[in-house]
């Protein structure tokens, strides 16, 4: 992140989830039947959690069936399920909500018991309750059962589990809104013929009257495990378990629903088998939007929010004079009567005022803020004496740097290259020759133009000011510092000058120095966002913990727009988001979403300072989503994880920070605070009696 933090090793904790990758179609193995319920009258998914409880059953060695009939991979499922469920990044299950029975401890006497006993009398109406069944499914009578370890396959009816019985217990007993059931039911041919496997679907869909029902396939088709999904799993619990994941998260808003979870099991299992296994749902009354997974870390920024427009105000100093904002006339200002433009796009615009036998005004950067009024002096005082032809080449030049992207910048370079030529003197063609080269990532040419046009005009600040943010660009901070200082010490009131010296001075880890710097232009332009992103970087880092938090969510308030301005602008040279420091540009990072990672990695370094680790955790999972291969986030979250699993003796809080421990040292083990990212490793390996990462 640039920002200069030492974190010491805590000796503590974690443990690794096992990648699993999509395969070909594998030869199918044992045939098996899932099934997937959840309820209906959920709200709509939020960042907040529900509570959840769960039953977890998974039978592969049958006590009273033949060796043909064992399931292989029906417990490893069940096992999976379980890690995704009790995940703070998947279904965000406290662990000893979750009850686990597999092989002989599946007995029908526990299976009831933990139904019909222990989940009414936990669950309550706002809470999630989640049951899942990895086994064989029979029919007997007409009427669907379940297969706990102890079936007798010559007695179903009085040792299976009735589904019927299932469907009343979820629907009558259990008051959560949120239910959901998954059942990996096998019916092969070997057990059960296609006439009783059809039945065995209806009966799991005639539950979707109290839960969801989502089956791994149609009838007469059947449904596999096999070592080929994810080391051995069944198909469609394999896509649940990835689903729940993150996978199924279609809109990117950090949550998995009811819809998209069955969305992307069913569209998955069809591709993976080749159209051999085509999931099918009933959706009966649940809602879609039932929350089943939470995923911070799958949040994807997407797009900047739609920006609030802001107004510009022109005044001029004399009557008739024309006003062009980004090379396209939009009225004539008098003296004493302004010009409001509202419906303005948050950003830099070009502003430049033309008189006939004067110089112009301009062109020069002007920013427009999201829902406020910017107040623009135009003064016309000096008569002509540049050619027309410089100034025709001027603006033809305006009018492709103002459409941004590499194509318009070349030929943005064309004419003010003519425009110089036709007038040697032209500071202003000088000035965007730089910040167009600077476009085009040429950083020599782009700093040859800028100190032309200073060497051409001394006085010429805003120049200095663009020289400066390239400088900060390209990591040459003592000379922007030098440029900077030039500009502060002539114009005191130059906010973007004084927004940009806090920067360099952060970058120089002169923060009293950075902090009086950001404050000042706090004041000058208090609507301006990125002044507030350095105050609270420079407070950090000064170990001002409480008083950077409230800076960051100032900025990350300020900043909520569209400052990229769909790309058409090169805001590294004109200043307003200037020099970040980590010598990357425009057009091959967003830099919205940079800025706003950077902010709440902030927010998140401070809150672990001051012990807030809910917090902490919470903030280095947006940052997260803005930027989700930063080694220093990754090892913040992993530290907050690791306090809060110490704290709490949370065997998967621990776990979560193992998984950022090693996300850290995978981005970037040369990194100094590796050494302890692999300290803490090896203590959680330890706790948990795992293998330590690397």
């Amino acid at each position: 992140m640039n920002s200069v933090w030492r974190i010491a090793s805590i000796g503590l904790l974690a443990a690794t989830l096992l990648a699993q990758k999509k395969t070909d179609v594998p030869t199918p193995g044992k045939a098996r039947d899932l099934k997937y319920e959840e309820n209906n009258t959920a709200p709509a998914a939020s960042v907040t959690v529900p509570r959840g409880y769960a039953l977890i059953v998974g039978v592969g060695n049958y006590k009273n069936l033949p060796a043909k009939s064992q399931l292989e991979f029906a417990e490893r499922d069940a096992d999976a399920i379980y890690s995704i469920l009790i995940s703070p990044e998947g279904g965000n299950f406290r662990a000893e909500n979750v009850h686990r029975l597999t092989g002989a401890q599946a007995t029908l006497g526990n299976v009831k018991r933990e139904l019909e006993t222990w989940l009414p009398s936990v669950a309550k109406e706002d809470d999630r309750v989640v049951i899942y069944f990895a086994g064989h499914g029979f029919i007997s009578g007409g009427r669907g059962y379940l297969a706990p370890y102890d079936l007798d396959p010559a007695n179903i009816p009085g040792t299976g589990y009735p589904m019927e019985t299932l469907g009343e217990v979820a629907g009558t007993k259990i008051k959560s809104k949120w239910k959901v059931l998954l059942t990996d039911a096998c019916h092969s041919g070997v057990i059960t013929p296609d006439a009783d496997a059809q039945r065995l679907n209806q009966n799991l869909l005639d539950l979707s009257r109290s839960i969801l029902s989502l089956t791994a396939s149609r009838d007469r088709e059947r449904s596999f495990e096999s070592k080929d999904w994810g080391g051995g799993h069944g198909i469609f619990t394999y896509y649940v378990v990835k689903g729940l994941e993150g996978e199924a998260d279609e809109n990117g808003d950090g949550t998995v629903t009811a819809d998209e979870l069955s969305n992307y099991v069913r569209r998955n299992v069809r591709e993976a088998t080749k159209g051999q296994q085509n999931p099918t749902s009933d959706r009966g009354s649940f809602d879609p939007n039932m929350l089943l997974a939470f995923i911070p870390n799958g949040l994807r920024a997407a797009h900047a929010p739609p920006p609030v427009d802001g107004t510009l105000v022109l005044e001029a100093n004399m009557d008739a004079v024309e006003v062009f904002v980004d090379g396209v006339s939009r009225g004539v200002v008098n003296k004493g009567t302004p010009l409001k433009l509202p419906g303005m796009r948050p950003g830099n615009h070009t502003v430049q005022g033309v008189h006939l036998g004067y110089e112009p005004d301009g062109p020069r950067e002007e920013m427009v803020y999201p829902g406020r009024e910017s107040t623009v002096s135009l003064k016309i005082v000096i008569p002509r004496r540049r050619p027309k032809a410089a100034l025709d080449e001027l603006n033809e030049g305006l009018a492709f740097y103002n459409k941004g992207f590499a194509d318009n910048y070349k030929k943005a370079v064309e004419h003010f290259g003519k425009a110089l030529a036709a007038d040697p003197s032209y500071s202003q063609a000088a000035l965007y020759l730089g910040r167009s080269y600077n476009s085009l990532f040429d950083e020599q040419k782009s700093e040859m133009y800028f100190r032309k046009a200073i060497e051409i005009d001394p006085d010429y600040m805003e120049a200095r000011v663009s020289l400066a943010g390239m400088l900060l660009d390209t990591g040459a901070v003592d000379e922007s510092i030098r440029q900077l200082n030039t500009v502060t010490s002539r114009e005191k009131n130059n906010a973007v000058a004084l927004y940009m010296q806090a920067q360099a001075y952060r970058m120089k880890e002169l923060y009293p120095q950075a902090i009086e710097s950001a404050r000042a232009s706090i004041h000058l332009a208090p609507a301006a966002a990125e002044p507030h992103l350095w105050l609270a970087e420079s407070l950090r880092l000064s170990a001002a913990y409480p008083e950077a938090s409230p800076e960051y969510t100032e900025y990350l308030r300020l900043s909520d727009f569209d400052s990229k301005l769909a790309g058409r602008m090169n805001y590294y040279v004109l200043g307003y988001l200037a020099g970040v420091g980590r010598k990357k540009r425009a057009a091959q990072t967003d830099t919205w979403r940079d800025l706003r990672s950077l902010a709440y990695f902030g927010l998140c370094d401070s809150e672990r300072k001051q012990n807030h680790f809910d917090l902490g955790v919470a903030y280095c999972q947006k940052s997260l989503a803005y930027d989700a291969k930063d080694p220093y986030t990754h090892y913040a979250l992993a530290l907050c994880y690791a306090r809060q699993g110490a704290q709490s003796n949370s065997r998967e809080t621990l776990a979560a920070a193992q998984r950022h421990f090693q996300a850290m040292l995978d981005l970037n083990g040369e990194l100094e605070e590796a050494k302890f990212a692999r300290q803490n490793l090896q203590s959680i390996a330890a706790y948990l009696g795992g293998v330590p990462g690397r």
